[in-house]
């Protein structure tokens, strides 16, 4: 079921230069939407659309089969959480009143805001002992997880991303995306994030959106994206060049096979990237890896032939 749907919307900033040309595009229930492109494309702007932060010029958005222009503003925004890079916490609050902002604003009773502070703290990987510290004393990471519960507190059905994770360290970046992924799955919110990261995207989306000029060049989960891209603007921006991004992102348990390999094999986990079985195969000088499951149990194998008839498979069959 779609909870957003954009039918040929126009946005223009200026006069005959539209951000958004005709963007026709649905939300499904629970999904992980992760919205990619260069400076300009319209990605924010698509963002800001879905929230009702901006008018548009034509065409029609609905969020759970109504028209933004019967929304009641306050009710809608109340359906969705957002998240910045800027992440905007009130430095004169305390983590628990800064979680809690949009509750006091709903003219929930202190107890109950402090509860769902207290609730969503763990959720988001903090400890409970930074409810009554200020964000000045938070770090970056600290901040971010903070800025991802305050938008979860009214317990919304959509939560909206403008690259929230841009401005940390590469170690506390990947951290986030972990706790993103693990959060989805379990709360199975309808989320939409917007990046400028190739692997963030294929990380984290069910599907990905590549928008260019204010239009979608293709949509599509991430193997589809890298690897049968549908047109030359697509190919450019993924492509073969970018393989990578797809080694980076994808497990090892998906690409193992069902026999078992000898007892020598080095072990590797199933929610391994493959570029994590490649580097393990090269260090130990091993032809094949013993994948293993949660208990340690041995499911499979992996090798690098499982990669090269990815790339094989590409080639001989391009994009639909």
């Amino acid at each position: 079921m779609a909870v957003i749907t954009f039918d040929r919307v126009v946005k223009s900033y200026q006069p005959g230069v539209p951000v958004l040309d005709e963007l026709s595009v649905s939300v499904e229930q629970g999904e992980f939407l992760t919205c990619i492109g260069p400076s300009g494309c319209g990605k924010t702007t698509f963002l800001k659309i879905i929230n009702a932060l901006i008018p548009f010029d034509s065409g029609t958005v609905q969020v759970h089969g109504t028209k933004l222009s019967e929304w009641n503003r306050i009710e809608l925004r109340r359906q969705i959480g957002y998240v910045i890079q800027q992440i905007g916490l009130f430095p004169h609050m305390t983590v628990g009143e800064n979680i809690a902002y949009v509750l006091r604003i709903m003219g929930k009773e202190k107890s109950e805001r402090l509860a769902r502070a207290e609730e969503l703290l763990p959720l988001v990987g903090l400890d409970a002992d930074l409810l009554n510290r200020y964000p000045r004393s938070l770090s970056g990471g600290q901040q971010q997880r903070v800025g991802v519960a305050r938008a979860l507190a009214a317990d919304p059905d959509i939560l909206l991303m403008d690259e929230p994770f841009g401005a940390v360290d590469e170690i506390t970046r990947g951290n986030l995306q972990h706790e993103m992924g693990q959060l989805h799955r379990k709360l199975k919110k309808t989320v939409v994030f917007v990046t400028h990261d190739i692997e963030e995207a294929m990380r984290l989306g069910s599907r990905i959106m590549l928008l260019n000029n204010g239009s979608i060049e293709q949509i599509g989960t991430r193997d589809e994206m890298l690897l049968y891209p549908a047109g030359e603007f697509v190919t450019s921006f993924f492509g073969f060049k970018n393989f990578t991004s797809f080694l980076h992102v994808e497990r090892i348990g998906r690409l193992s096979r069902p026999q078992r390999p000898a007892e020598s094999a080095p072990k590797i986990d199933h929610r391994a990237s493959l570029i994590e079985g490649v580097k393990m195969l090269f260090d130990q000088g091993a032809e094949t890896l013993a994948v293993t499951d949660e208990s340690e149990a041995v499911i499979g194998s992996f090798s690098l032939s499982q990669v090269r008839e990815v790339f094989l498979e590409a080639l001989k069959n391009p994009a639909p």
